[in-house]
């Protein structure tokens, strides 16, 4: 008898994509086989180098939790010291960015966007839009149509939307993030094994396959926002992404332009890295704000009392780490000739209530005021009614100058200690954590019936800040918080506040509370820290189960 030495032959298979998701109207005109050759490729080159950064990414906040503070990197110290190198800044329309509008890509949100007035609109795939099925494609047909001059819309009471603006923003599309399934389409690999596709790969690939060449004939181009990176080696695989998406579609190297969010503390300590290893397809950095809360908060949940943050509403853009991290910033984009690019006030106007749309108008021209002083070269706001209140800070800046690259900002000086100096001095009150909770259900509500961008108390709540909601409320418990008027911070009491809550929203037919309710149990009052609530949101909520055939 004879006995097999070496390794036992694996049976190899094509690499496939199948379309497990319902085929509605129109969605033949994005799904098509064209397309899901591009997107297997995509997959079959990159997808197991994503799963690498993700475990990079679960080794690197263990390590955090264990008491390893997050340093600049020695390994890459080269990279920093080297005073030669820039990245490809700005492409065709986003040499001026003053002021970038945000927001989903339903067709009434798409048509708004582009009737703003705004330099930039951010086409949020991401935290802004629920990743339902119908989201996902529907958003890629409005992109389609809008980049086209094709997209109209009428609303359900008769009301007809068109884009009527002669000079509309350029579209800089954000995908979700790298953690991100999409369960709709399933990707199998050449050992036959069956997984979802990369929520990023299908919406950069679908956006990238279909508009590329038309944004070029528009006289813009592919550019896309980045969001979640946590390393240089993470920019460096969506770096390896563009460059063979390029070269298959036949488009100069160098053609997209991402701009990429810095959202996480590990980022915080790789900005230089993230632009170098992007250098050939960057245009810019985002400071963006809420996740990055939402990052601090999850990275040292468990790392005591001294890194426990107070209400949500206390930590403003002036406290100690948020200072250090957006000068920092600042400082390596224009470094580096690339734009930066500041965040996203919360507050929102009320065209019903006078008061509401003054206090915002002021606390947004503040925020603005602050950035344009800072050396930004642009901002984000969330509604129409606030590009004049941001455009006018930046042009009391920028003059007709399009950006302020040449400002170095060489007085900086920021050390990793500053990048985790949390101390506020403040308390946790009674009202904050209710907020939380409220705030939190409210949004997971919505988001489960498939609205990613929410108007809540006057003020713009997406993903991220449902995030800090949650994250706070967890580490509040497990540290053993009390407020300010002795209250003890127990999961019984946040309990209470969501029988509360639960009992002064307006219920509805078809409302979704109770389901909003239990997710933020498990994602808020459970033992374990889910690394993000929209992940056990989304495989149970929001995945279709209905048989594609």
């Amino acid at each position: 008898m004879r006995t097999r030495t070496g390794p036992i032959p694996t049976q190899l298979h094509d690499p496939s994509i199948e379309v497990a998701g319902r085929l509605l109207p129109r969605y033949d005109e994005i799904l098509t086989p064209e397309a899901l050759v591009f997107l297997t490729e995509l997959h079959h080159r990159f997808g197991s180098r994503r799963h690498d950064r993700l475990a990079d990414r679960m080794r690197r906040r263990f390590q955090v939790g264990n008491g390893h503070d997050p340093q600049f990197r020695d390994d890459t110290r080269h990279i920093r010291e080297d005073a030669d190198w820039r990245v490809a800044g700005a492409g065709p329309g986003l040499e001026d960015r003053r002021v970038e509008i945000t927001g989903p890509t339903d067709p009434k949100m798409t048509i708004n966007a582009l009737n703003s007035g705004a330099k930039v609109w951010l086409a949020d795939q991401e935290d802004a839009t629920s990743p339902t099925w119908k989201n996902v494609v529907e958003g890629q047909l409005s992109l389609r149509d809008a980049i086209r001059g094709e997209l109209e819309f009428t609303s359900p009471e008769g009301k007809r939307y068109e884009v009527t603006a002669t000079e509309t923003p350029t579209i800089v599309m954000r995908p979700r993030g790298w953690h991100l399934p999409e369960q709709h389409i399933r990707f199998t690999d050449r050992t036959g094994r069956t997984m979802a596709a990369s929520g990023s790969l299908v919406d950069f690939g679908l956006y990238f396959f279909h508009n590329a060449q038309q944004l070029i004939a528009n006289g813009r181009g592919p550019y896309f926002y980045i969001a979640k990176l946590e390393s240089s080696e993470e920019a460096k695989l969506w770096d390896d992404v563009f460059t063979f998406s390029e070269q298959y579609v036949g488009i100069p190297h160098g053609t997209i332009r991402a701009t990429v969010l810095i959202e996480t503390l590990p980022a915080a300590f790789e900005m230089e890295e993230i632009l170098f290893e992007l250098r050939d397809h960057c245009a810019g950095l985002n400071a963006g704000r809420w996740d990055y809360i939402f990052s601090i908060i999850k990275n040292y949940r468990g790392r005591g009392a001294r890194f426990v943050l107070p209400d949500r509403s206390e930590v403003t853009m002036t406290v100690p780490f948020m200072r250090a991290y957006t000068e920092l910033l600042v400082q390596t984009c224009h470094k580096r000739g690339a734009f930066a690019i500041g965040g996203m006030s919360a507050f929102i106007p009320n065209r019903r209530d006078p008061e509401v749309t003054a206090t915002a108008f002021e606390k947004v021209a503040a925020d603005k005021k602050r950035e344009a002083g800072d050396g930004f070269d642009g901002t984000w706001v969330a509604h129409p009614d606030l590009i004049p209140v941001a455009r006018a800070e930046f042009d009391a800046v920028l003059g007709e100058r399009p950006n302020q690259l040449d400002r170095q900002r060489p007085e900086v000086q920021v050390a990793a200690a500053d990048l985790i100096d949390v101390h506020i001095g403040r308390p946790v009150t009674t009202a904050g954590v209710y907020g939380n909770v409220s705030v939190a259900i409210r949004y997971i509500e919505a988001w489960l019936r498939g609205l990613g961008a929410v108007a809540i108390d006057n003020l713009m709540e997406d993903a991220a800040t449902a995030e800090i909601s949650r994250s706070q409320v967890w580490q509040w418990i497990h540290q053993d918080r009390v407020t300010d008027d002795g209250t003890a911070i127990t999961r019984e009491y946040v309990e209470g506040l969501i029988a509360r809550v639960l009992g002064e929203v307006e219920r509805h037919d078809g409302d979704r509370f109770d389901d909003a309710a239990d997710v933020f149990r498990e994602v808020a009052l459970g033992a374990d820290f889910p690394a993000f609530l929209t992940l056990p949101a989304y495989s149970r909520h929001l995945v279709e189960t209905t048989d594609p055939s």
